[in-house]
């Protein structure tokens, strides 16, 4: 039987939601390794909207979890329409997304808050013994949860000190990485905070998949 990801998604688009690049690395080595994909993401607005020409902020609101449909094709439930038992493992794709409406860490750095629906999830996966996975920024999340987790962001050093203040443990890794936390079964990979390309996501989407499948 396959084993089935919650792949969490806070929006469509790098600047305001999820990144596009990382999520698609990580959907096509799941499916490559054989997962079964679960589409969730909370069913609120975005914390912001960006133009993703200009860079700039827009006016108009969002719903995260109508966003995140266009990168699931539609096949998308809400976070609290999640159950545990659905899933084996859960996976974070990055996007400014992670830190500004799954997390306010773009906002508040090491005070960040995690919204209350992807906090529950996580707590969940940890009792129940189910790997995570986090991409790019999304591990500050699990850095602002989870006490004395080790996990990567990269190298950026600014990322890393706060990631230290957290009570979390930062290790630098190449792109192409991953780094394991084995005890608490938890895989990050550095993508944009580091990559220059699709094809560097890509490699460390397929070392954080491999290094995945292991921690069952």
């Amino acid at each position: 039987m396959k084993r089935k990801v919650a792949f969490v998604l806070s929006g469509c688009g790098v600047k305001d939601g999820t990144e596009i690049h990382e999520a698609v690395s990580a959907l096509i080595a799941l499916d490559r390794a054989g997962y079964d994909i679960i589409f969730t993401a909370p069913d609120i607005e975005q914390t912001s909207v960006v133009d993703h020409c200009s860079e700039k902020p827009e006016s108009e609101t969002r719903n995260a979890l109508v966003e995140s449909a266009r990168i699931a094709r539609g096949d998308i439930k809400s976070l609290t329409e999640l159950s545990p038992d659905e899933y084996d493992a859960v996976v974070f794709p990055g996007g400014f997304g992670a830190a500004l409406t799954l997390c306010s860490f773009a906002k508040d750095g090491p005070e960040c808050s995690v919204n209350p629906e992807v906090s529950k999830l996580i707590d969940e996966a940890l009792e129940n013994g189910k790997p995570i996975a986090a991409m790019c920024i999304a591990p500050v999340i699990l850095a602002r949860i989870i006490p004395g987790v080790r996990l990567t962001i990269g190298s950026h050093p600014e990322t890393a000190d706060a990631i230290n203040s957290m009570g979390a443990v930062h290790v630098n890794c190449p792109v192409n990485d991953s780094v394991v936390d084995r005890e608490r079964k938890i895989v990050t990979t550095p993508a944009y905070m580091l990559a220059s390309g699709p094809a560097e996501v890509f490699e460390g989407a397929v070392s954080m998949v491999e290094k995945l499948g292991e921690l069952f």
